[in-house]
């Protein structure tokens, strides 16, 4: 597949104006307090007008920069979530805020909005386009309200961005076609047809189209594969082991500022030298590609984001749903009485399944780590990353047996579960828990049959939901789950209000716990 996409004009022109003098200026300049605000702002005519206004009056004794861009922009505004009667229930906040949530199909604008054809689910607050691995933790809440139809809708939206830009970008915005985020595909796919697969001839036609989306996903991630020798041992998201096999990284296109984060990326790097920089860029990027932006699993110094270094680290989870993707398509093409391809995927998660043990899984300490493929070492970080291997089946019983006590001894609080058992400023880590990786390792207990951890961990997490929106009203991106009354702390901007994945697992949650 070509990775490099063919942009529209208005796209193009988009992109070509986050590298201009003018929206360098207006990040640099303090104006808004979020870089976010002005990369999503909508040129009211063309970039190429707006420029050459600049151009002639930037230097004039009475400029202001901010009246230029008021005058030349309208500004977007975080999701309003307000209703005008609080819910009973975090469960019935839940049901309605999914009609405040979605979006209709999108239409041309003059702005970073890669448009959709088909109404899909936001985040909420300044996540105001849809996420790529947020989708499928909303779409399992989505599918315990009985609303598959917005859930067909989002899957067919990125698989029509997919085919547009040769990837699926990290959110439907120019600023991210270069990174991707998890490859949570598959997992879309079997929530639409876990209970069996097409037999009618429309919905056999759709099944067939993501399926051919899936393997496209997966050859973006083995790009370069070929490429790899014992000497160039990485290549963009493949890395070649010191024993031959292969395994993957996050990575990023790009080496230059984030766009949505332009100003802060400057102020931090404000130090180094030209190449330092650049490293810095790519590696931070690839940070975000992961999801985790950020953790102690990707910095070398807790303490120190100037020391972050994503793309040096073979990830336990991202090799575990690539794991995951490898056995599903074997599957699928069997299914489909296409065995040469079947058999292909069969050997390649055979292989990667022996490469994660080798190099990710810890005999001395029972735990997946990730592995830093440049010093030929695990990192040492614990993190429930590490539940993915449950998740994806991919565990043996007696690895099973060892995560889950550790889950249940180490990272269980009074609140639900911390992301790692490093303690730093960044909000991938403890004391914070996140929604996603709750239903990642409640599923992985549930497949292993530790029902009563898993019923423990969503008891936890629900009866924090449950207490912080009795408090506020608010369903939150992320909660402090050592101490439930603090506000979530760390990352690059304010916790969030909404709040996509938070209402998609709790809702599943609450129908899952209905079972015991």
């Amino acid at each position: 597949m070509n990775n490099v996409p063919i942009l529209c004009k208005s796209i193009k022109d988009n992109v070509d104006f986050l590298n201009s003098e003018l929206f360098a200026a207006v990040q640099l300049s303090g104006i808004f307090s979020d870089s976010k605000t002005f990369a999503d702002a909508t040129a009211k005519i063309s970039y190429t007008d707006i420029n050459q206004a600049f151009a002639q009056q930037q230097n004039k004794p009475n400029f202001n920069l901010k009246q230029f861009v008021l005058h030349y922009f309208s500004l977007p505004s975080d999701t309003e979530l307000s209703f005008p009667q609080k819910k009973n229930t975090p469960s019935e906040q839940i049901t309605a805020l999914w009609q405040v949530l979605q979006k209709s199909a999108d239409g041309d604008a003059a702005d970073s909005l890669l448009p959709l054809q088909h109404n899909y689910i936001i985040p909420g607050g300044r996540f105001r386009e849809i996420y790529y691995w947020d989708s499928y933790f909303t779409a399992v809440g989505l599918m315990a309200d009985k609303q598959d139809k917005i859930v067909t809708a989002m899957l067919q939206n990125f698989i029509e961005l997919q085919q547009k830009y040769g990837l699926i970008p990290n959110g439907n915005r120019s600023y991210y076609l270069s990174r991707t985020q998890p490859p949570i595909l598959t997992l879309l796919v079997d929530l639409l047809f876990s209970s069996q697969l097409p037999t009618q001839k429309h919905k056999l036609t759709f099944f067939k189209n993501a399926v051919q989306a899936v393997e496209n996903e997966y050859n973006f991630w083995m790009a370069g594969v070929n490429d790899l020798t014992p000497k160039h041992s990485s290549n963009k998201r493949v890395v070649l082991m010191a024993d031959g096999s292969v395994l993957n990284r996050y990575w990023d296109d790009s080496a230059t500022p984030r766009p949505e984060s332009y100003r802060e990326d400057l102020e931090l790097t404000a130090t180094l030298d030209d190449d330092e920089r650049g490293a810095f860029y790519r590696n931070i990027r690839a940070a975000c590609e992961s999801g985790w932006d950020f953790s102690s699993r990707w910095l070398a110094n807790n303490d120190d984001l100037l020391t972050i270094q994503t793309t040096d680290i073979v990830p336990v989870d991202l090799n575990c749903l690539l794991y995951q993707v490898e056995e599903k398509l074997s599957y699928y093409y069997q299914w489909l009485e296409l065995p040469h391809q079947s058999e292909k995927y069969r050997l390649a998660a055979h292989n990667r399944k022996l490469a994660i043990n080798t190099y990710l899984w810890s005999e001395q300490f029972a735990y997946f780590f990730d592995y830093n493929f440049i010093k030929q070492e695990p990192s040492g970080v614990y993190s429930l990353a590490a539940g993915l291997a449950l998740f994806t089946n991919l565990a043996s019983a007696k690895q099973s047996e060892a995560i889950s006590q550790l889950i249940k001894q180490k990272f269980l609080q009074q609140g639900g579960l911390i992301t790692t058992l490093s303690s730093s400023q960044q909000q991938w880590d403890s004391p914070n828990g996140w929604a996603p990786l709750h239903w990642f390792v409640v599923k992985g207990l549930q497949n292993y049959q530790h029902h009563e951890l898993a019923m423990t961990v969503m008891q936890r997490w629900l009866n924090t939901i449950e207490n912080y929106y009795a408090s506020s009203g608010k369903l939150m991106e992320k909660y402090n789950v050592c101490q439930q009354c603090d506000l979530a702390a760390g990352g690059e901007y304010d916790v969030q209000e909404g709040f996509g994945w938070t209402n998609g697992v709790s809702q599943a949650f609450y129908q899952l716990l209905k079972k015991y």
